[in-house]
């Protein structure tokens, strides 16, 4: 009695247990763990999701399109606008890049709201992995095309020689963090949003659990899952957008280093 007690008074959905890594293929390499996991599965579907829809959309290249040719002319076409409103038309050549990272942080973000999809977006590490790699990209970018004049990215003009030291540590530093922030922001939006429907999730679990009287309470965390998952599906597609717009401001910087 006194166990059944406890778990009636214990909340029925555990909001972390969806972010849980779980191994589906141990492996170790050199003393590592290199498993291959629930997160790294579902990131595999990812990929296969974007491939398939680009390859198929565009196979055809009817002169009318259909449903998905006109969706992926239309993702296309943002990409390649946003590209080249916010790096510069020498940028253009980095479309695929951004293409490719955009499409796949947003279908990571849409998947996971699936029941029973795992959102790799929701795990700092993912994310850093891909805020880092265009860390180091536009850095070697910069670099390749400038030299040691990209380092003009951290003397901004106009600024007396006497809090030029200061100015140039303060832009250092900004620099440097920027794949935290990158990172972080994917992270943190996708995580919370998860946890909060969960926990929505479990009041209706906990109302329907009381009886007739329960069912009545459920209906507004039901209503409350409802509007959360479509404000969820927004911000999978704005944080999206946001990565993708934000890489394409570091890629400016980088092909145009003066300030």
């Amino acid at each position: 009695m006194a166990a059944e007690a406890e778990h009636a008074g214990s909340f029925p959905v555990d909001p972390l247990h969806q972010f849980m890594i779980h191994k589906i293929v141990p492996l170790q390499i050199g003393g590592y763990d290199a498993s291959f996991t629930n997160s790294s599965l579902w990131m595999v579907v990812t990929a296969c999701v974007v491939t398939a829809f680009t390859v198929l959309a565009m196979g055809r290249k009817a002169m009318v399109p259909g449903r998905f040719q006109a969706a992926a002319e239309m993702f296309y076409e943002f990409i390649y606008n946003m590209v080249r409103d916010n790096a510069g038309h020498e940028a253009i050549r980095f479309f695929p890049f951004v293409f490719t990272l955009f499409m796949f942080i947003f279908c990571t973000n849409v998947i996971g709201l699936f029941p029973y999809a795992f959102t790799a977006t929701s795990h700092i590490i993912v994310t850093f992995a891909l805020a880092i790699t265009v860390f180091l990209g536009v850095t070697l970018t910069g670099i390749y095309l400038h030299g040691f004049k990209f380092f003009r990215l951290f003397v901004p003009s106009g600024v007396p020689v006497v809090l030029l030291p200061l100015v140039v540590a303060i832009e250092v530093i900004s620099y440097i963090s920027r794949p935290i922030s990158h990172s972080v922001r994917l992270f943190a939006n996708m995580l919370a949003g998860h946890i909060t429907l969960e926990v929505f999730a479990g009041f209706v679990l906990t109302f329907g659990a009381m009886g007739t009287v329960g069912y009545v309470g459920a209906v507004l965390p039901m209503a409350m899952i409802v509007a959360l998952t479509g404000l969820e599906l927004l911000v999978a597609a704005l944080q999206a957008y946001v990565f993708a717009i934000l890489t394409c401001m570091y890629l400016h910087d980088a092909m145009h280093p003066g300030h």
